[in-house]
């Protein structure tokens, strides 16, 4: 069973736009909580992948991170290389302008 926490998280995955990612670090400010940690958890845990789209979620450096959603990190460069992300030596080209921060 989901905690509201996880909840919580995986709504603001919904919010990511098709194109765009953000980080767990963004995601945990907008939730206004420093768990960093726990929202990647959250975020592995995401039981509705691809359709509540944690492949949006990287780390901060840009480079593309884990995937748990079916196929792994393969599928999650697919999914984002479908949506228009480009991805380089496993790293978002142009990070910054596709970076997609929370507003309230």
């Amino acid at each position: 069973m989901a905690t509201d926490f996880q909840k919580s998280v995986w709504k603001a995955l919904s919010r990511i736009p098709k194109g765009s990612v953000t980080t767990y670090g963004a995601i945990a400010a907008y939730l206004g909580t420093g768990a960093v940690r726990a929202v990647g958890t959250a975020v592995g845990k995401n039981p509705d992948a691809p359709q509540i789209p944690c492949h949006r979620v990287v780390r901060a450096n840009g480079r593309v991170g884990n995937y748990s959603g079916p196929g792994g990190i393969a599928a999650k460069i697919a999914l984002l290389q479908e949506e228009g992300v480009v991805i380089e030596a496993g790293r978002v080209v142009d990070f910054p302008n596709r970076f997609y921060r929370y507003t309230s």
